[in-house]
């Protein structure tokens, strides 16, 4: 009967008839027949036997017969060789089959047994082997829950434990967890998306909520609810300035930062003064106020709603209310009748706020018309009057002759329940003129001041086309001006504050709160920058989420467009622009039809097809 081996090859076991011993190396014929060569080292056993092609078969039948557990406590803790523990198992020499059947029985259970050597093991350690044990009962389980959690998904319920991890699986998941797995496969099969998939087991409460909690996901984590603070104190010791203030707002704000006033001179000229809401003589640094605002960084706008930096009770203290005298930090402007500059000043005071207007009530009697006509019927008709034409003098000596661009309008939204108005209001009338133009005046102005006079600051700065927060003073081309720092805004902007403080300790002869390279100061600007661009965007994408729910609402399935370039247009009705594919080519301006369709409010998506090509004076397309 011919030489027969039993060996390890690549990780496995393997039985061969033995052609050729040549010390080191073997010839070796499979039971298949295929012929190799085979390192004497690698030889496990050698036996007489023929008939080989059942070999493996029968000591695999063994190994899978043996059990792991009893072998482990039979092995003891000293290394040891299988064919030692095979003669304690079977109580005799084992047959050739039943040694390899005891082999891959060792080999087959790593948890059980470490391999130390060619045919050498030893017993793994009790604590090691238990939580090994626990390692494989943990993935049983984990393997036979997520089929259940699969299986409620696919029938359109959530399963419970979902419900404390469910903003997490859908805008920041663990991919490790089961709950994902589980998701992620139910959505493969389903061909669909977590939040549609949320959506179809009822879990989420409405489109509008699943964007805004994504939004609050990242950047509120705890709530956008404000903690209690200490009301800041309000000041009692500043000089009480002699003028009539005037604030003009849309009426939906409440964090009114900005004023003006108009004053007679005796010498001819006019007093004009740019007040700014003074939360800085109250919210010191590092107070618990200021924590709040520096978290925030700034008031979050979006259609329906806000998130205000500052708590409630700061607001309410700095706010520019009408009818009390409220601290501000003023610029007053010594203006001549041909409008130019005689001089200017900036002082910490308590102005009287006379009133409050509003943009809606304003517009009646502020607009073009009237300043033709030379008549603005308002108890504040001479002043607002003189406001623009110092508004437009001021533009002139920003832009030169250069002719001002046409402005897109801006759109209001005005939610109500579940519906939306999206009100076109025209950009550039005498209101924004004036109030756009006196902030320019008095950030440029106070820029200017800080970098003059060697005291930190941040300011907002463009250079080749690029707009970006500075520590170090620069221009800003856009706006004109060789200085230029967000200072209009503090308790809406916490840059504008920080720059506040800077600016009172300036107007006071006092020591800056802040020096250049401050690390409180570099870290506030750059933190600030960060989200002032991420909210920025949530507001763009509420904007379009709101777009697409009027589109629902009105239930229009065509609309008009104008053609911005290529494929990609600007609706006629609302501060919408996307690209479609189909359309022409055509010059930028031409109006087109297009029909809509596929609304998606989970992905804030829709179809557009080009329909027609319309005249140039088409009014937008009615609903079809």
């Amino acid at each position: 009967m011919s030489q027969s081996v039993f060996y390890e090859e690549d990780g496995g076991f393997k039985v061969a008839g033995v052609l050729a011993d040549n010390d080191a190396t073997l010839q070796v014929e499979a039971p298949h027949g295929k012929r190799s060569k085979v390192k004497a080292s690698a030889v496990l056993l050698r036996f007489e036997a023929g008939g080989l092609a059942r070999f493996m078969e029968e000591a695999q039948k063994l190994a899978d017969g043996m059990d792991a557990d009893f072998l482990w406590q039979c092995s003891g803790q000293s290394e040891f060789s299988f064919e030692t523990l095979a003669q304690e198992y079977f109580g005799r020499a084992p047959a050739p089959a039943e040694a390899a059947g005891l082999l891959l029985r060792l080999h087959g259970a790593p948890m059980y047994f470490y391999k130390k050597g060619k045919g050498r093991y030893k017993a793994a350690p009790p604590e090691a082997l238990k939580g090994a044990l626990a390692s494989v009962e943990r993935k049983r389980r984990d393997v036979e829950k997520r089929g259940q959690y699969v299986a409620q998904l696919l029938e359109s319920r959530l399963p419970p434990e979902f419900a404390p991890v469910q903003a997490a699986l859908l805008y920041r998941p663990d991919k490790q967890s089961i709950e994902w797995k589980s998701l992620e496969e139910a959505c493969d099969k389903l061909k669909t998306t977590p939040a549609k998939l949320f959506e179809r087991c009822g879990a989420l409460a409405s489109p509008h909520d699943y964007h805004l909690n994504r939004f609050l996901f990242e950047f509120f984590p705890h709530g956008a609810a404000l903690p209690a603070v200490p009301v800041p104190a309000l000041p009692q010791d500043l000089p009480l300035a002699a003028v009539e203030a005037f604030s003009i707002d849309d009426a939906s704000t409440t964090e009114i930062d900005d004023a003006f006033s108009v004053t007679r001179l005796a010498s001819g000229n006019w007093s004009v003064g740019i007040h700014i809401a003074a939360p800085a003589l109250g919210i010191a640094p590092g107070s618990p106020a200021d924590a709040v605002a520096r978290e925030r960084l700034s008031t979050v706008y979006f259609p329906g709603g806000k998130i205000t930096m500052l708590p409630d009770a700061a607001i309410d203290t700095f706010s520019l209310v009408e009818g009390r005298p409220c601290p501000a930090l003023s610029f007053y402007l010594d203006v001549a009748p041909d409008f130019s500059i005689a001089a200017r000043a900036t002082r910490v005071e308590r102005v009287p706020l006379a009133e409050n207007l509003r943009h809606h009530a304003l517009e009646k009697s502020l607009n073009e018309d009237a300043l033709v006509a030379g008549r603005v019927d308002h108890p504040r008709g001479e002043a607002l009057t003189l406001l623009w034409r110092l508004a437009r003098a001021l533009e002139g000596a920003r832009r030169g002759e250069t002719a001002e661009q046409e402005q897109r309008p801006e759109y209001g939204f005005y939610v109500e329940g579940d519906r939306v108005r999206i009100v076109p209001r025209r950009r550039g009338t005498p209101i924004d003129k004036i109030v756009s133009e006196l902030m320019i005046q008095v950030n440029s102005a106070w820029g200017r001041e800080l970098a003059a006079n060697g005291v930190a600051g941040i300011y907002r700065v463009q250079d080749g086309g690029k707009v970006r927060m500075s520590t170090v003073p620069a221009g800003h081309q856009g706006l004109g001006v060789e200085n230029y720092a967000w200072a209009s805004s503090p308790l809406r902007r916490y840059v504008d504050l920080v720059n506040q403080r800077q600016l009172i300790s300036l107007a006071r002869g006092e020591a800056p709160p802040y020096r250049s390279n401050d690390a409180a100061l570099l870290s506030a600007m750059r933190d600030f920058e960060i989200a002032h661009d991420a909210y920025g965007e949530f507001q763009r994408q509420m904007e379009r989420y709101w777009c697409l729910r009027w589109l629902l609402q009105e239930t229009r399935n065509v609309a008009g467009a104008t053609v911005i370039r290529e494929s990609l247009v600007r609706f006629d009705e609302l501060p919408l622009v996307l690209r479609v594919p189909s359309l022409p080519a055509l010059d930028p301006g031409t109006r087109v039809e297009l029909e809509i369709g596929d609304i998606d409010l989970l992905e804030l998506t829709l179809r557009c097809e080009f329909r027609r090509q319309t005249s140039p004076d088409a009014l937008p397309a009615a609903t079809g």
